[in-house]
């Protein structure tokens, strides 16, 4: 297929393909929780996630993969998802949603994607972080 038959990300499910299927969202949702985990600067972001991260992961594979145009399977496993209430709980002021968005990066890069596959998800991605930031505020002041 050439790249002007490809559908462009955020068609249908050509996003979800793009990253590899849900093997290949699995893989970058291991990868960005590994860096979370073992990187300083982002430790403070995995101390907001329960001590066991393997429902964190399910649930952001699951998110992610309706997000990207692939099936809807956060809804079909936890039921209905409104994302900014969801982290409500959670004081997420810039530095949080900036330190995520680089996290998220940081594992982007470690996957085999083309750069403009990495670009697009992040300023996608930008969008609900900003959400779940403008909620918290609301709600923490």
């Amino acid at each position: 297929m050439t790249d002007q038959m490809k559908p462009a990300y955020g068609e249908g499910d050509a996003t979800l393909h793009a990253v590899g299927g849900l093997d290949g969202l699995k893989r970058l949702v291991e990868c960005f929780y590994r860096i979370m985990e073992n990187t300083p600067e982002y430790r403070p972001l995995f101390d907001m996630h329960p001590a066991d991260t393997q429902l964190s992961i399910d649930k952001l594979v699951a998110f992610l993969s309706g997000w990207m145009g692939g099936e809807r399977l956060y809804a079909k496993t936890y039921g209905k998802i409104h994302l900014p209430q969801a982290h409500a709980h959670l004081v997420v002021t810039e530095k949080e949603k900036a330190m995520w968005l680089n996290c998220m990066a940081d594992a982007l890069n470690e996957q085999a994607y083309p750069e403009a596959l990495k670009r697009y998800l992040i300023e996608k991605l930008e969008f609900p972080a900003e959400r779940i930031r403008q909620v918290s505020a609301a709600k923490h002041g």
